[in-house]
């Protein structure tokens, strides 16, 4: 090993150590052909230098010698492989620049771009030995390597502002809002019976009857009926219609829009049930009069009790 410089031979055990995972002092030792010193107990450190040089045996002549690596490999045009794998162009350089120094190769030329200068390294070749070839640098254990996938915006762990729903639950919502509403009139009507009486009339008397007789305002609707049709009809038929009509609505209108402009279908048969029995109903109460004739309120007067 006297042919061989100190610091020749040490950078060459450094690329040898880092590329089989050993420490210097460890592949120093081999190649001079001393003991190899035990382990040290802290996990080796790996220094960075210049690309790997090949070993020669202790016995054989070795020769020094600096050899230089063009760094003007393939030309490559990042602007049409960007547009065509849909990749930025620096990320493309970067890949390509990384894949190099891995590999050990020249590194790539690109359009538009300098070539790169020309690197010198050093290595020890032995006299009728080739290279060896230039392998991955080991990962040391308990290393996890990580790809940079995308830069995610940073936002708040937990939301401070409520986001507006479309829809509610019937409970509690609506269920605790319409009890407080049935108890709040409940109340209101039990505190107005105690202090109002309600305007009832006499004993009714067998002998001596009403006239006209008119049945409650809810039921005068089917009572104006009766003056026009047969009991049958009016009492059975023209009701039942009605009820059906109102039944029919949620098959006959099958829109799920609960918008009054979007339903006109059911809207105009709820309104025309609805009117119908307005109608009636006010006709029996304010233009009936005795023997449940026709009268005008505004010249007989009003024959109905409120």
């Amino acid at each position: 090993m006297a042919e061989i410089p100190e610091s020749i031979l040490r950078r060459s055990a450094q690329a040898r150590a880092k590329a089989e995972g050993r420490s210097v002092e460890e592949v120093l030792a081999e190649m001079k052909g001393e003991a190899v010193p035990a382990p040290a107990a802290a996990p080796p450190v790996f220094e960075p230098v210049a690309a790997g040089a090949a070993t020669a045996e202790p016995s054989a002549p070795v020769a020094a010698a600096t050899v230089p690596v063009a760094a003007g490999g393939p030309v490559r045009d990042l602007s049409s492989e960007s547009s065509q794998y849909g990749v930025p162009a620096t990320l493309l350089r970067r890949a390509a620049l990384a894949r190099a120094r891995l590999d050990g190769t020249a590194a790539p030329s690109f359009a538009g771009e300098a070539p790169a200068p020309v690197a010198a390294v050093a290595v020890a070749a032995a006299v009728g030995g080739a290279p060896a070839a230039p392998a991955a640098p080991a990962i040391p254990e308990g290393v996890r390597t990580q790809r940079l996938l995308t830069v995610v915006k940073a936002g708040a762990i937990q939301q401070v502002k409520t986001e507006p729903h479309d829809k509610v639950s019937t409970w509690p919502h609506l269920i605790a809002a319409e009890f407080v509403a049935l108890m709040i009139i409940t109340a209101a009507l039990l505190i107005f019976s105690v202090f109002v009486d309600a305007p009832l009339l006499e004993f009714a008397n067998f002998n001596e009857q009403p006239n006209p007789s008119k049945a409650p305002w809810y039921f005068l609707g089917l009572q104006e009926l009766l003056s026009y049709f047969d009991p049958q009809v009016a009492g059975v038929i023209i009701p039942g219609f009605g009820l059906a009509g109102l039944m029919i609505i949620p098959y006959v209108d099958r829109n799920p829009s609960v918008r009054p402009s979007d339903r006109k279908l059911a809207i105009m048969i709820f309104s025309f049930f609805l009117f119908a029995s307005a109608i009636l109903t006010t006709y029996g109460s304010f233009f009936r009069g005795p023997g449940f004739n026709f009268t005008f309120p505004w010249v007989d007067g009003i024959f109905f009790d409120f």
